[in-house]
């Protein structure tokens, strides 16, 4: 007998696309329910990458790849006009 389990306990990828708008207002947008969430992501982040036995660069190579990535989304405003300069 399956059991039923509510939409407020359900992992994001374990929701229905019918069940998403009501599963997304079930969540907590306080500032203390938002800094549980990069605490928890954080935790989890740290426990499966950098704290395990063998490790790699993995786990720092992925921090740096999104720092890369969200300092070029800050600075393409700027990017964006060197494109248009001709240098001759």
């Amino acid at each position: 007998m399956a059991s039923v389990i509510p939409v407020k306990e359900k992992k994001l990828m374990d929701v229905k696309l019918g069940e998403l708008p009501s599963w997304i207002l079930m969540r907590d947008f306080t500032p203390n329910g938002i800094l549980g969430a990069f605490q928890r992501g954080y935790h989890r982040y740290y426990n499966k990458y950098i704290n395990v036995k063998k490790g790699s660069i993995s786990g720092v190579s992925m921090v740096l790849a999104a720092y890369v990535l969200f300092s070029y989304c800050l600075s393409y405003k700027e990017l964006k006009h060197e494109l248009l300069r001709k240098y001759h």
